[in-house]
């Protein structure tokens, strides 16, 4: 995977991106595919002045912002065959009926690479050696992509809207190419994709402070039953002085007497308790159920 080349998204240049991943290098950059936008623009406003100079279609025409690029580093398809041209590559609609469309949708795999344009967005699909790999600059890293899969995976880019493109002509080799020639690659996780959406970032974090904080209620709960079992056990465990060992069924607990005895279980538990410790007082139930369990114990 090391060898394949891949350059993650920066602002809009995905044209870049997709070219760059195609041919497996630095080939392009941003300002050589500007001067073929504005050649291709000068061409255009060439073909437009044919009719004069003064038409109403010219007028209107020089109007407009450039259809081959804008400030954001999106360039267009028209941009994208020029870039090949110089590699003698040519772009062919998948859904077209010229031959190489139709050997690729009759058998994918028996092609080189394809490059895929939803909207603004650009991504190349390239053979490494006998591997596909899914070269989406908006993911972490080259996506492996098997044969089985492939066909699907294009179907699915269609549905999402894609302009599927066949790569027809001689890629240049590359170093990935003659490594994967001589191996192949597993990918156990499929590489995430990059999303520079703050919105999407912002509920993410707070879906985890949510979760954060509904953890640690559920331990507080946890704490606090915790607490209850061991008063309820202090209660069922601590012997009683000799003392008191003489009290009859009318014999009354006090408030005191159960502060005391939840203390001495809590003591005994964690020495670091103080015995001093402010235990809030048994209520009028409390007292009641005591003074039961002990009529009854002492019997």
């Amino acid at each position: 995977m090391d060898a394949i080349f891949h350059e993650k998204q920066e602002g809009s240049l995905c044209a870049q991106h997709c070219l760059n991943a195609l041919l497996q290098g630095s080939y392009f950059t941003a300002v050589e595919l500007s001067q073929l936008a504005q050649q291709l623009d000068e061409s255009e406003r060439e073909q437009m002045a044919v009719a004069g100079t003064q038409s109403y279609e010219y007028k209107e025409f020089i109007k407009q912002p450039s259809s081959n690029m804008d400030d954001s580093g999106f360039f267009s398809v028209q941009v994208i065959a020029k870039a090949l041209e110089v590699w003698q590559l040519n772009l062919i609609a998948y859904n077209s009926q010229d031959r190489p469309a139709i050997e690729a949708r009759q058998n994918p795999c028996g092609q080189k690479a394809y490059i895929c344009n939803f909207k603004e967005h650009w991504l190349a699909v390239r053979k490494l050696g006998y591997q596909w790999f899914n070269l989406n600059s908006l993911l972490t890293g080259p996506e492996l992509v098997s044969d089985t899969y492939l066909s699907m995976f294009l179907v699915q880019l269609q549905h999402e809207g894609y302009s599927i493109f066949v790569i027809e002509g001689q890629l240049p080799d590359c170093e990935a190419n003659q490594v994967l020639h001589l191996t192949t690659v597993e990918q156990p996780i499929k590489p995430s994709l990059i999303n520079n959406d703050t919105s999407y970032t912002i509920g993410k974090d707070d879906f985890a402070k949510a979760l954060a904080d509904s953890q640690q209620l559920a331990t507080q709960n946890e704490d606090q039953q915790a607490l209850h079992q061991s008063l309820k056990l202090s209660l069922e465990q601590i012997e009683v002085p000799t003392s008191q060992t003489s009290c009859n069924s009318g014999s009354s607990v006090t408030s005191e007497e159960i502060r005391q005895r939840r203390t001495a279980f809590l003591t005994s538990v964690d020495p670091q308790i103080q015995t001093t410790e402010s235990i809030a007082d048994p209520t009028e139930e409390e007292l009641l159920q005591e003074a039961i369990r002990m009529s009854m114990e002492y019997k």
